[in-house]
């Protein structure tokens, strides 16, 4: 590769490691070009599956403020993921079940460095949507018993009010 093209490559790399919210590396040694193609459409349209070079990923993870150094030994590829990272660690976790080949050594998100272990309990997971989706199921929970207990308040204190007149109609009809 001629320099001009290494250049070129490490700011490739560099601004998309900056422009995604994760990046997850991988070794996919023994994998065959169909598997690492049906890899790429299991990761989605958030997520960019690239086979790199790791002296070059090492200077643009080091021009973009990333720590990958340890992760990057051996045949690499990163998925650099420009969506919902939950998605694209379930996809490679649910691909790494099939095709053992496929090893997660870690990687980053949103700057922080993660462990392999640390991105299998992302893929564990729900997506973005069933949290938002539960987050609000239980703001709609919360806003019901505070109608209720609202609703409440003006009933007890007519409850009230009723039985002290009945109280005193009572007791001005024993006189």
């Amino acid at each position: 590769m001629a320099t001009s093209d290494k250049v070129a490559a490490v700011e490739e790399i560099a601004q998309k490691l900056r422009d995604s919210n994760a990046a997850v590396v991988t070794s996919y040694t023994g994998l065959s070009v169909a598997q690492l193609k049906e890899l790429r459409r299991s990761l989605g349209e958030n997520a960019q599956y690239r086979v790199v070079k790791n002296t070059l990923t090492k200077i643009a993870a080091n021009e973009a403020g990333i720590e990958l150094d340890e992760h990057l030994k051996g045949s690499t590829a990163v998925a650099f993921v420009t969506g919902d990272p939950v998605t694209a660690a379930k996809g490679l976790r649910d691909f790494a079940k099939d095709n053992p080949a496929l090893v997660i050594k870690g990687g980053v998100l949103d700057g922080k460095a993660l462990s392999a272990d640390e991105i299998k309990k992302l893929a564990d997971l729900e997506s973005r949507e069933v949290l938002l989706a539960k987050l609000a199921g239980a703001m709609k929970g919360k806003q019901t018993q505070a109608a209720q207990v609202f609703q409440a308040l003006p009933s007890k204190l007519v409850r009230t009010v009723d039985a002290l007149r009945a109280k005193q109609g009572e007791q001005g009809g024993a006189e």
